[in-house]
């Protein structure tokens, strides 16, 4: 079964079960600063989790592009890799964990035809030091859906109890690590048994969480309940949750009896290309042909979503995936400059289902190259300069001089060292830097406080015309428009919004002359203070994800008579009154994610 007909049949199967079918969000996460990337299909839905209605009703369904930075040094065994597909399902305060656990079963079942003698489940122990107890309920309901299919399943036997460190979900992890706000909960997981002989290696028996081979993780349902309070403490959510999340490509795994993930349809035709580029076998070099697959998709999916290589940020993770997959490449053999040839079967796999692939193809090819071409430019050098340090272990200090002069990312700089049988000092290494992301961090922030690039005059127009935009918006498409992250320019406005559907043409020029309108009535920009409490029984409108003290400033924009056309939560900068802005124009309107639609707009 191929991994396309794999995800059709999930996202087919939980439609019949009331589920609407939504887009996967792009791999870049909106207004979270908490990650880099979407890892999980949850991260977008957090509002949704927390109680927001969605637009698209309490059952949702889709397959999440994600990307997991923390996996790079894990690839090169049959099951890690840095960017997967996961299938996913939520229920936002609806069925919980008796519908999700039977539904779940009875797609791997029936619906893929596993045989369930090889599905193995773990469940939460508890937590006592949180109040949170053992879950006895999913216990029971497991015991009684294999028991349907002839199987005792006995704890210790075939269900598994662990407590925080495994089946225990949140964005953070485990309860101890978790902000206050952040929600989370047990989990169950289900673990598909390949039925290969344990490797004593690690550990005298074997269990579904053994890293031994024998067991692949296909599916987690998080049923998240509880969220962290500000005294560390835990409490229930307004709403029960089930999120589910299931890598396809894992799933694929099981589906085919075969426990590695890289001769799947989805990877082995970048492997069988670069097989046939360099004239070298897979199976004789397979660490080397993984990252080289792996590293190439992650970065291609990447620079499809707006993210390019450079020494910061997301961009040194597109960095580090493409020169780390140009230093495999050499060791299997890849002609220089072609690993950008690889880009072609990569699209073939997946344009079906993320068609941005294709519209981005040139670009990502180009990315690919150049990325290759800076590289090797230094490599060289670089590979001269380490072997001077080589005589010895190298220092952290050394090992960052590398990366900083010569773009040697720290996995190459410890592959090249392991070969000459040297140690660099890793920590010294994590130091300096995580100095050097902080002041990279420090600027990015100073040039984006507030979603502003600065405080010039002409950033200031665009931020007052920002709020006659978001009033307009909600005037012509309705008062569930909310703002959802801005970011302002000396230039333009980019605003993000909540809406369900594309803004038609008439909408967007009755939204463009509603804005006009307003900056020729001279409104006043006027700034108050007062409680929190009060400005919500205002109808202030607040940005989503913005913490606000107990006192906040509004800004009202309004007329000689006290009319209010606009009041919103900000701390300025704004002008005194609208007729400073010049006219108003709209460049250009889309969809960004589910449910969330952007603006660009300018002052003429």
């Amino acid at each position: 079964m191929s991994s396309n007909e794999i995800r059709e049949k999930y996202l087919s199967f939980f439609k019949k079960k009331g589920h609407s079918i939504i887009p996967s969000a792009s791999l870049v996460p909106e207004n979270d600063p908490t990650t880099l990337f979407v890892g999980s299909g949850m991260q977008p839905l957090i509002a949704y989790l927390l109680g927001q209605k969605h637009p698209m009703g309490s059952r949702l369904v889709n397959a999440q592009k994600s990307f997991r930075a923390d996996d790079i040094e894990e690839v090169g065994d049959n099951r890690h890799t840095t960017f997967f597909v996961m299938l996913g399902n939520w229920s936002l305060g609806d069925y919980f964990k008796e519908e999700q656990l039977c539904w779940f079963f009875s797609f791997l079942t029936e619906e893929l035809g596993l045989k369930p003698e090889r599905l193995y489940i773990t469940v939460f122990s508890g937590d006592a030091k949180n109040g949170i107890p053992k879950d006895e309920e999913s216990i029971a309901i497991w015991k009684r859906l294999f028991a349907e299919k002839g199987i005792e399943a006995k704890e210790g036997e075939r269900i598994f109890a662990y407590g925080n460190e495994k089946n225990w979900w949140s964005r953070a992890g485990v309860p101890s690590n978790m902000p206050a706000g952040e929600p989370g909960g047990p989990d169950s997981e289900v673990f598909y048994d390949f039925g290969t002989v344990h490797d004593a290696r690690y550990g005298e028996s074997c269990h579904p969480n053994c890293d031994c081979g024998r067991f692949l993780e296909i599916g987690n349902s998080v049923f998240m309940e509880y969220q962290k309070q500000a005294d560390g403490s835990f409490a229930k959510l307004k709403q029960r949750n089930v999120d589910f999340g299931g890598g396809l490509e894992r799933i694929t795994a099981a589906v085919n009896g075969n426990p590695d993930v890289f001769q799947g349809d989805l990877l082995y035709p970048l492997i069988a290309k670069a097989e046939e580029l360099s004239g070298k076998q897979y199976q004789d070099m397979v660490p080397s042909f993984r990252v080289v697959a792996d590293h190439v998709r992650g970065a291609a999916f990447m620079i499809a979503d707006g993210v390019v290589p450079s020494n910061t940020e997301r961009g040194y993770i597109v960095r580090r995936l493409l020169r780390r997959a140009v230093r495999h490449a050499d060791v299997v053999g890849l002609p220089e400059g072609n690993l950008a040839l690889l880009t072609d079967p990569l699209i073939a796999s997946y344009e079906g289902a993320y068609p941005d692939l294709i519209f981005r193809r040139e670009e990502i090819v180009r990315h690919i190259k150049e990325e290759e071409e800076k590289f090797r430019s230094t490599l060289q050098k670089g590979l001269r300069e380490f072997v001077k340090l080589s005589a010895g272990n190298i220092s952290g200090k050394e090992a960052f001089d590398l990366y900083q002069t010569y773009g040697f990312p720290l996995d190459v700089t410890l592959e090249l060292a392991k070969e000459r049988g040297v140690s660099v000092d890793i920590k010294v290494f994590e130091k300096e830097f995580a100095k050097h992301q902080e002041i990279s961090r420090t600027a990015a922030a100073g040039r984006f406080k507030g979603g502003l690039a600065d405080t010039s005059y002409e950033t200031t127009k665009l931020h007052t015309a920002n709020h006659l935009l978001l009033a307009s918006l909600r005037q012509v498409l309705g008062e569930h428009v909310h703002q959802r992250g801005s970011n302002i320019t000396a230039e333009r406005i980019r605003l993000d919004f909540s809406h369900l559907q594309k803004v038609t043409p008439e909408e967007l020029q009755r939204v463009e002359d509603l804005v006009n309108l307003k900056i020729q009535e001279a409104l006043n920009m006027v700034k108050r203070e007062m409680p929190k409490e009060e400005a919500e029984k205002l109808g202030a409108e607040m940005e989503f994800g913005i913490k606000y003290g107990d006192r906040v400033s509004i800004y009202f924009a309004e007329n000689e008579k006290g009319d209010v056309f606009s009041k919103e939560f900000c701390g300025g900068p704004h002008v005194q009154n609208t007729t400073e802005l010049g006219k108003f124009k709209i460049a250009k309107e889309e969809a960004i994610s589910s449910g969330v639609r952007r603006i660009r707009a300018v002052l003429e």
